[in-house]
């Protein structure tokens, strides 16, 4: 069986290299290029290496729509058609080229959550379980046939760096099954519905990460988590500068201020005990790690000696 590849997103390395090291013959690795791979988060570069490593041929494309990724694809041959970790809708002329089909994944338990960035919205949503789905892909949005699910618990302690690490995982575990499986002559679908009549999810913005200090303290913890490494972060005003917010604790403490107001430095002998503590809508929010508007990252007593006092603000 030939495999042609389309990714960039991190998500995708775990699969990747399991398919090539089980010994399967992938033929074709295409990626973004520099200036469509600057304007993407969480994408991996590390694809290249192992693509020498196994002779797979490396190719990089501003969008999978044009006719060079077609040309590519058509002359590869594909009889598989893997996309992981990819931001844009397959045209219909490519998902005719494969002979078996073309498969993805949607880091949710569709029908559910449809759209752009599921995870980073299940946190932001307050959702306490999602998962992986792999599908037949179609030209429409998250429609396809479903092939397999795997689920998996949101836990207080997660971000959305740990939950694509799970969805990496799952998503090798998931497209090993479904090679063994074509090569025995089956072509699995599990009976499953894909419809359903939720609004598909918008996509995110770097903008859009802009805090809300008039919300509760759990939620300003599920938006910060949500938005951390490696996407751009949530970000609120100090005297009118900017600063993103990487990591956060909540408080068992009713704040009894204006939500937004600084009520006073956490100290300790580790950088994760040393912050700012936040009033919010409800109990409050420990600070512990910041970036300035200049890139400079604080945590631990370079973050307290920055001394904020007042309170901060959306502008």
């Amino acid at each position: 069986m030939n495999i042609v590849w389309i990714g960039f997103h991190e998500e995708g390395l775990p699969a990747f290299k399991a398919t090539l090291k089980n010994g399967n013959k992938v033929s074709a690795f295409i990626t973004l290029d520099e200036d469509a791979f600057a304007k993407r988060s969480a994408g991996s570069r590390d694809y290249e290496a192992f693509c020498q490593k196994y002779g797979v041929e490396y190719f990089t494309v501003s969008t999978i729509k044009g006719d060079e990724a077609y040309e590519i694809i058509k002359k590869s041959k594909p009889d598989l058609l893997v996309v992981l970790g990819w931001s844009e809708i397959l045209p219909s002329r490519l998902l005719q080229i494969p002979t078996i089909g073309t498969i993805g994944t949607h880091a949710a338990l569709l029908p559910h959550n449809k759209g752009s960035a599921p995870i980073n919205w299940a946190i932001i949503h307050g959702e306490k379980v999602t998962g992986n789905t792999m599908m037949w892909l179609s030209e429409k949005v998250d429609s396809g046939s479903i092939i397999d699910q795997i689920e998996f618990p949101i836990t207080p302690y997660d971000t959305c760096k740990t939950l694509y690490d799970q969805v990496a995982e799952t998503n090798a575990v998931m497209l090993q099954n479904l090679i063994k499986k074509l090569n025995e002559g089956t072509k699995p679908v599990l009976d499953i519905s894909n419809e359903n009549n939720e609004p598909i999810l918008p996509r995110r913005r770097p903008k859009d990460g802009l805090l809300d200090w008039q919300q509760s303290a759990e939620k300003i913890y599920d938006f910060i988590r949500a938005l951390t490494i490696p996407y751009p972060g949530a970000f609120t005003f100090w005297n009118g500068k900017k600063y993103i917010i990487w990591k956060a604790n909540i408080l068992p403490l009713a704040a009894g201020v204006d939500a937004g107001v600084i009520l006073g430095k956490s100290y300790g002998f580790s950088d994760n005990s040393c912050g700012f503590v936040v009033g919010t809508k409800t109990n409050a929010i420990l600070i512990t790690e910041i970036e300035d508007e200049n890139g400079v990252v604080y945590s631990g007593k370079d973050l307290n000696d920055l001394n904020l006092e007042g309170e901060f603000t959306n502008e």
